[in-house]
């Protein structure tokens, strides 16, 4: 589809490939995407969208779906940093002083703890989210984190807490791939970047939100009271809030354009038409092992894996450490929870900006560097400066907090350049592997009460991530130049409704690579 004022033809009942014998003729009629059941019904009829109503169907969607992810998501990072607020809370007091009596390094593994249960059910739960339906498995998933959050406020001991933070994890772990599935599902190429980083930047308003909301907790309990220790309260009110969301997700987000209740008949096909030119479709349940294989051989599922591992050392150190890590600038534990909300406006702009002029001028990769080099120069602050210049030591904290520029970048991507249902959820998984696997180890730098060398295994780590961003950008590059080659071959014939045939991202000439 070239532009959507143009007319489209609808899928046919059996698409064939020129070079594809007549079995697999056959089998791609019946593995095709789900999109093709949509218009089913509808043969031999055009479907055509003017600017015009493309305008006002975009904003319709983003009004019923946009408000949602981005306030789950949010909750989904407060969830997951909760812990840091109670650290300066009371959480590691003496029982006796309404604590769990956490000792050692045992605050350290309770991080890491989210991240095995992460780990543990990523690629499971990346499966259920290709055969169950989207919207609905992802409510389930949201109400359950806020269930097992809330029995945090009950635990009395170290164990408890490593069960409450496993299962945490494990509901968590739907969160991202299924966002990222959602924001490939709705949107096209050019819009992706943009929502991707609005969703996700609701991290930032969250750290502003937890900060302010544990920083009232804090002092409402020191002047009246409480029969219920401050860090419980902080579990409570997160738990509660996104049990309420999770219920409201569940009835308001569709799993899909053919169950949108929202639109009208006509509006869902023209919401499924408009995503033509993604060359992905809608959704696809059955699982292909080819694509797992081509997963597993393609380069730039490494480079994805490679990069969340190697940035999220960092995010997984700074994102339950936070609080401890301003109070070692010399601020107290109540001005901590304060002082830390900036960071999360920080986060905010920058990540809606890198996603914005990302899609403005097509190049996500090379623009979300600039938060990654603004960061590395904020640990610099931090690590150069010497202890008595706490103010510009905590700039140099909120300059940090335009890191997740880049991991937001090629999340979307992952929606984006990764086509084949099979595979965009095998390489989701991947990525949020290493995602986890980093965010486990990311804890474990943070030892004793001298950070630095923590602060210096950062640096290093984001410099090595930039290398790994210019070979994302290079490959993209050189498998375009390769495609459009095939597509210029004398008798290269496009396939009939190509688009909505589940191929791979590297099987379709016709797919190009978004920067």
């Amino acid at each position: 589809m070239t532009s959507h004022s143009e007319k489209a033809p609808l899928p046919a009942s059996s698409p064939t490939h020129s070079s594809q014998n007549a079995g697999e003729k056959t089998e791609h009629a019946q593995d095709g995407d789900e999109a093709l059941k949509a218009f089913a019904s509808h043969q031999g009829t055009v479907l055509e969208i003017t600017p015009e109503e493309n305008k006002r169907l975009l904003r319709k969607i983003d009004l019923h779906i946009m408000p949602l992810m981005c306030l789950v998501y949010g909750l989904n990072y407060l969830d997951k940093t909760t812990l840091s607020y109670a650290s300066v809370m009371g959480i590691s007091a003496p029982k006796v002083a309404g604590g769990i009596g956490l000792h050692g390094t045992q605050y350290n593994w309770l991080g890491s703890m989210f991240y095995f249960g992460y780990l543990a059910w990523e690629y499971p739960t990346n499966r259920l989210l290709q055969r169950l339906p989207l919207g609905k498995y992802s409510a389930f998933n949201i109400i359950m984190w806020g269930t097992v959050l809330s029995c945090f406020a009950g635990v009395k001991s170290f164990s408890g807490a490593v069960a409450v933070r496993f299962f945490l994890g494990v509901f968590e772990a739907a969160v991202t791939p299924g966002f990222a599935l959602f924001t490939s599902q709705w949107y096209t190429k050019r819009e992706q970047g943009t929502r991707t980083g609005i969703w996700f930047s609701f991290n930032g308003f969250a750290q502003i939100f937890g900060g302010l909301v544990a920083y009232g907790i804090a002092v409402g309990v020191e002047k009246s009271g409480s029969a219920i220790a401050p860090w419980k309260i902080i579990f409570l009110v997160t738990g509660l809030l996104t049990i309420t969301m999770g219920v409201l997700f569940l009835f308001v987000m569709p799993d899909s354009q053919m169950n949108a209740w929202w639109l009208t008949k006509e509006e869902r096909l023209m919401a499924i038409e408009r995503i033509r030119e993604n060359n992905q479709g809608v959704g696809n349940k059955h699982f292909k092992m080819y694509q797992l294989k081509e997963a597993l051989t393609d380069p730039l599922t490494w480079a994805f894996f490679f990069y969340a591992l190697v940035a999220d050392i960092p995010n997984g150190g700074v994102s339950n450490f936070f609080s401890l890590l301003i109070r070692s600038f010399g601020y107290t534990a109540k001005q901590s929870l304060l002082y830390g909300t900036p960071g999360g406006a920080v986060e905010i702009v920058a990540l809606i900006a890198c996603g914005w002029l990302g899609d403005r001028y097509r190049n996500r990769l090379l623009i979300s560097t600039s938060g990654l080099l603004i960061s590395i120069f904020g640990m610099a602050l931090i690590v150069g400066l010497p202890a008595s210049k706490n103010t510009g030591r905590l700039i140099g904290y909120y300059l940090t907090q335009s890191s997740p520029t880049p991991f937001v970048a090629l999340l979307s991507l992952v929606s984006t350049n990764v086509a084949g249902y099979t595979k965009k959820t095998t390489v989701a998984a991947m990525f949020l592997i290493g995602y986890c696997t980093g965010n486990i180890i990311g804890p474990q730098t943070f030892r004793g009460k001298n950070y630095v060398p923590a602060e210096i295994t950062i640096m290093v780590c984001w410099s090595i991530c930039l290398f790994d961003l210019l070979f994302i950008w290079w490959y993209c590059r050189r498998q375009n130049a390769k495609k459009a080659l095939i597509r210029a071959e004398l008798g290269y014939v496009k396939l009939e409704n190509q688009e909505f045939l589940d191929l791979t991202d590297r099987e379709n000439p016709e797919f190009v690579y978004s920067l």
